[in-house]
């Protein structure tokens, strides 16, 4: 085709593009998307915060403005188009966008290369753990409607565990799936009740990262004021307890004779220090 024909096409489609309207899912803070003749068009909403199905039309090269909020009907039938997977909502993250989890993890992997959680846009009256049937274009996961199979009482169940502040360790009940449990292991990630326990696991891959760096292990720590106690090991199993602070690791009490110098190591480089006392 010559250059010039290509280019007047190409205005042309661009022309039919703005003078249409067109249905689309829009996140908040994000942009909609048309699809003309196998080409893709990208426009920013107006209004700016616009979040949900709408139907709009576009006003210049870059700006699409939402003419009306889109009917039940006709999302359905947009949705119709696309690929459904059924997941449990797990938390959530902001607006209408939720993270979740499959319903069946092997399900997921084979049919859309999904390994674990996955954020579900336009979700609409939702609540945690509840199941629902989510729908792919291929990069986003947007919801389309509860999932009719799930067992409404085992969310209830989730939710009051969650309030109690159980851990995902003991949700074990007879039948409960792998994918249930990593729903709710999902959700204790950004619970309040379970902050405290947030917080020490961040603590704790401090000190292993620290230690690892120097070539040691971590076996226990405890806290003590403005220190931890750190029961840790060098790569030749010889065990340790040393003290260092909070703020930076650094070394407040070695656990081996440094001549009054503790301080000038933190946790990292004293791992080689008592490997090379052993040695």
């Amino acid at each position: 085709m010559d250059i010039r024909q290509l280019i007047k096409t190409l205005a042309a489609r661009e022309e039919a593009v703005r003078g249409e309207q067109f249905l689309a899912p829009c996140v908040g803070g994000g942009r909609v998307r048309v699809s003309l003749d196998g080409l893709a068009y990208m426009f920013r909403p107006r209004p700016r915060n616009f979040e949900g199905w709408g139907i709009f039309r576009p006003v210049d090269d870059a700006t699409a403005e939402v003419v009306e909020a889109a009917s039940l009907p006709q999302v359905a039938r947009y949705l119709r188009s696309l690929k459904p997977l059924r997941v449990r909502l797990a938390e959530r993250l902001r607006g209408q966008t939720w993270l979740a989890y499959p319903a069946n993890i092997e399900d997921a992997r084979q049919g859309f290369g999904v390994r674990g959680d996955l954020q579900v846009h336009l979700v609409s009256g939702g609540a945690r753990f509840e199941g629902a049937v989510a729908y792919t274009d291929g990069r986003n996961w947007f919801f389309g409607e509860p999932d009719r199979r799930a067992d409404a009482r085992i969310a209830e169940r989730l939710r009051k565990l969650l309030r109690q502040g159980v851990e995902p360790r003991y949700i074990t009940w007879k039948g409960i799936t792998p994918e249930t449990r990593a729903a709710y292991a999902l959700a204790t990630e950004f619970a309040p009740e379970f902050s405290g326990g947030r917080a020490r696991r961040a603590e704790e891959k401090r000190l292993r990262e620290a230690l690892a760096l120097g070539g040691g292990e971590l076996i226990e720590y405890h806290e003590e004021g403005a220190n931890w106690r750190v029961l840790w090991q060098t790569r030749y199993g010889e065990a340790h307890a040393s003290t260092v602070a909070k703020r930076d690791l650094t070394v407040v009490s070695a656990g081996i004779c440094l001549s009054g110098c503790d301080s000038d190591f933190d946790l990292q480089s004293l791992v080689g220090v008592v490997e090379n006392a052993w040695e």
